[in-house]
């Protein structure tokens, strides 16, 4: 993307929820990328999530480390194939224990991460407001971002309903919360199809939210 007349900023959306333009560069995101498509395939690839009331999210999901199905986690995808959940690389938990240092201060140390949850939106994908609620620890949650801008909806942790920010996250932007804002809803109202980075050879959204599952 072209220089802006104002640079994006690092900006405080909540206490402990903080958003970082532009912290992935180009090669880092390239290489994301390449390895998305790899956890992508199957065994244990991407897969559609369907809620117990029998509808589905219509972004599709793979996971790494730990299988994440409504509302719970497993070691085999129980939801699909059936397959051993991918494992977890050491340098991903490497990145998110950087990231969180970079949001939220050198002070600030997390556990080893040990979940990857990676969300692919078409033009069409949305995803509902939510927690993340279902693992053991309160370590902060890190949101990666590559390919089409979204509209990332952060609200507070008492209901689905206002008060909530909307924040713009393009390709290669960081998100992270944690501390008071660890169980804040959140959600993706919209994609912006077609605003990723051409140079990243990406159609669509890709979202990886790293987290420790305490487990």
């Amino acid at each position: 993307m072209e220089a802006e007349l104002f640079p994006r900023a690092r900006a405080e959306v909540a206490p402990g929820a903080v958003h970082l333009p532009d912290w992935l560069d180009a090669d880092a995101q390239r290489d994301l990328l390449t390895a998305c498509r790899a956890w992508a395939r199957p065994p244990a690839g991407l897969r559609t999530v369907r809620t117990p009331g029998g509808g589905t999210m219509t972004a599709r999901q793979v996971c790494l480390g730990w299988h994440w199905y409504p509302y719970a986690y497993a070691r085999t995808v129980t939801d699909g194939d059936g397959a051993p959940v991918k494992p977890f690389p050491d340098w991903l938990g490497d990145l998110g224990r950087r990231a969180v240092a970079d949001a939220l201060g050198p002070r600030r140390t997390a556990p080893p991460y040990d979940i990857a949850l990676i969300n692919f939106y078409d033009a069409d994908a949305r995803m509902g407001m939510h927690r993340d609620g279902d693992e053991k620890s309160d370590a902060p949650v890190v949101s990666l971002s590559l390919g089409d801008t979204c509209v990332f909806r952060f609200g507070n942790t008492e209901t689905r309903a206002r008060p909530y920010t909307d924040v713009e996250l393009r390709s290669g932007d960081l998100f992270v919360f944690g501390g008071p804002s660890r169980l804040a809803y959140h959600g993706v109202p919209r994609v912006r199809p077609g605003t990723g980075p051409q140079w990243l050879g990406l159609t669509g959204r890709l979202n990886i939210t790293l987290r420790v599952s305490g487990l």
